[in-house]
C-alpha cells in the first residue's frame, strides 16, 4: 500500500491558479493545490479537466493566467525558466527521445548541458540504466528504435532522473505500454520512488493507476475543478461527491484489496508453535502480501484456507475468507476513523458493503 506518513510541508503550491485562453476556455478556474515534499500525488479524472495544464505550470511550459506556482517557497514566474527546466525532471507518455542518439546519450542530456565530466556523466548513465532495469552495455548503444515501448518509457525515466531533481513531473508515463508491461513499470516506479523520495506529481486518466501509485490521489473534474484530495484509501472509502464515486465506479471494494497488505492479526494462529495447515493447491502467502494476492491463492485453493509465512518463510497460521473480510474491514475502519478526526466530510458513515459502496 503506498506510504501515507510523508512530511505535511508543501513543496510545491498552487495559489488560485487559472488558465484562461485567448478563445475564452478556461482549463482551470483558479484553484488551490499543495503538493507535500517527497510525496507522489497523482492528478486524476476525464479528459478537459485540466490536469495537463496544471502540471505544466510548475515547470513553466504552461504559464497561468492569474495566481502563483511555489516551488519550494519560490514563486516559479520569477525564475529563468530555462535553468527551472534543468531542475525538474519531465516524463511524458510518448517520452521525447531523440531519435539520433544512444540511449545513453539521451540520459546524458541534462548533465552535458551543464558540463558534467565526461566520467561524471558516464557513471551517472550507467547507475540509473540498471536502477530502471536496463543493462548499461547492453542497451547504452543502441538507439531509440531498437528499443520496445516499455524500455523507452523505462529510458525517457532515467532521463528525467540524471540530476537527481528534487521534482519529478510524469504526465501519462505509461499510457503507451502494453498492461503487462505497464503493470511491471508501475511498480518498479514506485520502488525507485520510495528509495529516492523524489516529489512526485503524476498526471493519469486511469483510476487504477492513480490509488495504485499515489500517496494521495487529487481527482478533477471537467473544466480544471478539484473535486477531492485524499489517500486512495479514502478516496476509495470516503468519496467526497457524487462525481468522485462514479469516476471510481463500482469496484471500490476490489481496488481496497490491491491497497491493503496483509498483517498478522489478520491470521489464524497455527495449531502449534511453528506448524500451519498443510501447503493449499495454491501454495502459500506471506505476510505484507496484498489482498488481492491473498484473495487469488484462497480462491485457487480446495479448503478455503490458505498457509501464510512471515518475512523469514517460517509459518504463522492460515488465512480463511473471513480472515480476509476483517482485514479489509480493518483497513477501511481505520482510515474511515483517521478522515474523521482530520476533518468534517460531507457523506454519512456508511458500510462498506451497503447499497452503492460494494
Amino acid at each position: 500500500m503506498p506510504a501515507t506518513t510523508r512530511a505535511e510541508a508543501p513543496f510545491i503550491r498552487f495559489e488560485g491558479v487559472r488558465k484562461e485562453y485567448a478563445d475564452g476556455t478556461v482549463a482551470v478556474p483558479g484553484l488551490d493545490l499543495d503538493v507535500r515534499e517527497h510525496e507522489l500525488l497523482t492528478l486524476v479524472g476525464p479528459s478537459g479537466s485540466g490536469k495537463s495544464t496544471l502540471l505544466r505550470m510548475v515547470n513553466r511550459l504552461v504559464e497561468p493566467s492569474a495566481g502563483r506556482v511555489l516551488l519550494d517557497g519560490r514563486d516559479v514566474g520569477d525564475q529563468d525558466p530555462v535553468q527551472l527546466r534543468r531542475g525538474i525532471g519531465y516524463v511524458i507518455q510518448d517520452v521525447g527521445l531523440f531519435p539520433h542518439r544512444t540511449v545513453a546519450q539521451n540520459v546524458a542530456t541534462v548533465p552535458r548541458l551543464l558540463r558534467w565530466e565526461p566520467a561524471r556523466a558516464r557513471n551517472r548513465v550507467a547507475e540509473l540504466l540498471e536502477l530502471v532495469g536496463l543493462d548499461p552495455a547492453v542497451h547504452g548503444r543502441r538507439y531509440p528504435h531498437e528499443l520496445s515501448g516499455g524500455q523507452r518509457q523505462r529510458v525517457g525515466v532515467a532521463r528525467a532522473l540524471a540530476t537527481k531533481p528534487q521534482v519529478m513531473l510524469m504526465d501519462e508515463p505509461f499510457g503507451a505500454v502494453d498492461p503487462e508491461g505497464r503493470r511491471a513499470l508501475q511498480s518498479e516506479f514506485r520502488q525507485i520512488h520510495d528509495d529516492l523520495g523524489t516529489t512526485v506529481v503524476l498526471v493519469t486518466h486511469d483510476i487504477d493507476e492513480a490509488v495504485t501509485l499515489g500517496d494521495r490521489v487529487a481527482v478533477l473534474r471537467q473544466g480544471g475543478h478539484l473535486e477531492q484530495v485524499a489517500t486512495p484509501v479514502t478516496l476509495l472509502t470516503r468519496p467526497a461527491s457524487a462525481f468522485v464515486e462514479d469516476f471510481i465506479g463500482g469496484s471500490r471494494a476490489v481496488r481496497l484489496l490491491g491497497l491493503t497488505t496483509l498483517r498478522r492479526e489478520d491470521v489464524r494462529p497455527a495449531a502449534a508453535p511453528g506448524r500451519a495447515a498443510p501447503a493449499a493447491p495454491a501454495g502459500t502467502v506471506q505476510l505484507g502480501d496484498r489482498l488481492d494476492t491473498a484473495f487469488a491463492a484462497l480462491v485457487a485453493g480446495d479448503d478455503g484456507a490458505v498457509p501464510v509465512l512471515d518475512e523469514h518463510g517460517s509459518p504463522v497460521g492460515t488465512l480463511t475468507f473471513d480472515r480476509l473480510y476483517s482485514a479489509l474491514r480493518r483497513a477501511y475502519a481505520t482510515e474511515h476513523v483517521a478522515a474523521r478526526e482530520v476533518r468534517p466530510h460531507r457523506e454519512p458513515d456508511a458500510d462498506l458493503t451497503g447499497p452503492g459502496r460494494a
